[in-house]
């Protein structure tokens, strides 16, 4: 099973593509402990070395869904900025949807398509009206229809059917394709702050290393030993 996951620091900070950075690496190690394989489809930098605004993430293996889901909505990393050390905001949100990549294309033959002859009316002579010269295609998978009567030959109306079957198949593939780009990109604009459905915090070999205690050593006397020269 595979699933693309998307994740969006949507249109925050410079911190937000740092945390989607930080929070993708803990995904992906996530995933390794659980058995599944992940691999970075697209990727959009940020103005950081290091850091992404967007990343789409091909999850695979036969929990993909449900890991998926269990890193789905509002993710908040929990860190202080590493630009702006005056700041005292510690919460950073990305947001991750799943979304649909691969579009299938419906494949086009013509025994897929009905083929009936039947009559028409309207001007074109006696023998258009009196001869099956029309034609109504329909393509049975996607249940589409034309009729064609154009043309005083059958075997002409069918050739135009059938290539007006196709454009309009075709057609519909673009549509639904263009369809799940607009989803996709509308996921930069959904982040909402707040209410994460995820918090996640650097481990503490990520931090800095806490300053070593410093032991006072006892000062060794220098001064020569008292003697009681006294009578």
């Amino acid at each position: 099973m595979s699933v693309h996951l998307l994740l969006s620091a949507g249109r925050g900070p410079q911190e937000c593509a740092w945390a989607l950075a930080q929070l993708l690496r803990r995904l992906e190690g996530d995933a390794t402990r659980q058995d599944l394989e992940t691999h970075r489809d697209h990727t959009v930098p940020g103005d950081r070395p290091g850091t992404y605004r967007s990343v789409l993430v091909r999850i695979e293996g036969d929990d993909a869904e449900a890991f998926a889901a269990s890193w789905t909505g509002t993710l908040c990393w929990q860190a202080p900025s590493p630009y702006r050390t005056g700041t005292g905001r510690k919460n950073w949100y990305v947001i991750a949807q799943p979304c649909q990549v691969d579009i299938p294309r419906t494949t086009f033959t013509e025994a897929d398509v009905d083929i009936v002859a039947c009559r028409t009316g309207g001007p074109g002579g006696q023998h258009r009206n009196k001869a099956s010269t029309a034609v109504r295609a329909t393509h049975r998978p996607t249940g589409f229809v034309v009729v064609v009567d154009t043309e005083r030959q059958f075997s002409l109306n069918r050739r135009i059917a059938i290539r007006l079957l196709r454009e309009r198949i075709e057609h519909g593939d673009q549509v639904t394709e263009r369809a799940v780009t607009t989803a996709r990109w509308r996921v930069h604009d959904e982040l909402v702050r707040g209410d994460p459905t995820r918090i996640e915090r650097p481990e503490p070999s990520d931090q800095d290393p806490a300053p070593q205690k410093q032991t006072r050593k006892r000062r060794r006397s220098t001064s020569p030993p008292f003697t009681d020269d006294s009578p």
